[in-house]
């Protein structure tokens, strides 16, 4: 029986990075992973590319962070998106700021986070088994013993990070969940989270058309961002960010000028070249196809001249441009969506070390969390610091 000082089951970001700071700090550290190499779903993350943080301001991470996101304030005083940024430019690697603040590796790779993460536990001594599937934990005394199908390891700490249950191809199959339930650690109800919407009859005119800072509003919640017209329904970021409120068929609103009052649109419209058709005047403002369709629902002709068209009817384009109304069916399924809404409920984690209040010496981090963030590099932003908070404490 080979004994440790930390065991941390999962190889994903928060997996890695609370190995990595267990061993910075000195602790024999073994991390168990079941899939054949670790980062298996952060090398899919960002399209392959691994957005890898976001450089917002911590209020803004925190508002990004719509499930729980104040619970992070106690670790991001220990470590946050900044110092994720210092962390990986110390390891040499080069950095990228895009759209909305998301942080990529400038090689555009997600292997190059990845490896760096490899790197830094093989520098500080971690001890890391793939295809090694932890089959049963049980603690006596203040001693953990881990059973895989081959070996058994003692500690006197585990750390789970074991993701939540999206993607179950990547080895996120909710095991963290079930470790939990054996020692009677309550679990928050399962919801998908950053998922696209299905639409009860999808807008097949509009397939694949994307419009940049729009804002849908589900719930009184309102989201502002890029929208993509699909052929199931709508995808893209704030489609995403909707589902998080979305948990049954409803009516969503979209506002395709949120930056504009109805009455400001009005004018807009009618300071146009009244010469011109409403196909011309107006394709500055709307994408030709989208434009087509709208003039259809409230029935006026593409070719007519703006001139002709009286306030009443612009009115009318003005009113589905602001409040333009979707019916959503539902969301994709917990398997098929980015994020788990839900998880090991955080009345019984210390938030300053990520420790279960109920079972000393067994902490959870990362998705198995009732914690979940929007796309954007909000995600990997709160497995990465409940991962470094865990390791160090």
């Amino acid at each position: 029986m080979k004994k440790y000082d930390t065991i941390v089951i999962g190889g994903g970001p928060s997996g890695m990075m609370a190995a990595i700071a267990s061993a910075y700090y000195g602790h024999k550290t073994l991390l168990l992973e079941k899939n054949r190499r670790l980062g298996k779903k952060l090398s899919m993350t960002g399209g392959g590319r691994c957005n890898v943080t976001n450089n917002g301001s911590l209020d803004e991470i925190i508002e990004n962070i719509p499930g729980n996101g104040r619970f992070l304030h106690s670790a991001f005083s220990q470590f946050d998106n900044q110092d994720i940024i210092t962390f990986f430019k110390d390891a040499g690697v080069k950095l990228k700021i895009e759209d909305h603040g998301r942080v990529f590796p400038a090689s555009d790779k997600s292997a190059t986070i990845i490896e760096t993460l490899l790197k830094k536990m093989s520098e500080y001594g971690v001890t890391s088994l793939t295809k090694t599937e932890v089959t049963s934990l049980k603690k006596t005394d203040d001693l953990f013993t881990v059973k895989t199908k081959d070996e058994i390891f003692q500690a006197s700490r585990v750390i789970v990070a074991t993701g939540g249950k999206t993607y179950p191809s990547t080895g996120s199959t909710g095991f963290g969940h079930e470790i939990a339930r054996r020692f009677n650690i309550p679990l928050t109800d399962f919801h998908p989270s950053e998922s696209p919407l299905i639409m009860e009859k999808p807008i097949k005119d509009l397939q694949g058309i994307s419009l940049n800072d729009v804002e849908l509003t589900v719930n009184k919640k309102k989201i502002k961002h890029d929208l993509l017209f699909t052929h199931f329904g709508l995808s893209g970021p704030a489609a995403l960010r909707a589902s998080t409120f979305i948990q049954q068929a409803t009516m969503i609103n979209l506002d395709l000028f949120p930056e504009m009052t109805k009455s400001e649109l009005l004018g807009h419209f009618e300071s146009l070249d009244r010469n011109k058709s409403l196909k011309n005047a107006l394709k500055a403002d709307f994408q030709e196809r989208l434009l087509i369709y709208l003039l259809e629902r409230v029935n006026l002709d593409p070719q007519t001249p703006l001139k002709q068209v009286n306030k009443k009817d612009l009115e009318g384009l003005v009113e589905i441009s602001k409040k333009w109304k979707l019916p959503i069916e539902k969301t994709f399924s917990l398997e098929k969506s980015f994020v788990t809404q839900g998880g090991v409920d955080l009345k019984n984690i210390n938030p300053k070390t990520m420790e279960s209040r109920l079972v000393p010496g067994l902490y959870f981090v990362g998705e198995v969390l009732d914690i979940n963030a929007h796309t954007g590099g909000y995600n990997i932003t709160s497995a990465l610091v409940t991962g470094w908070v865990a390791g160090t404490n």
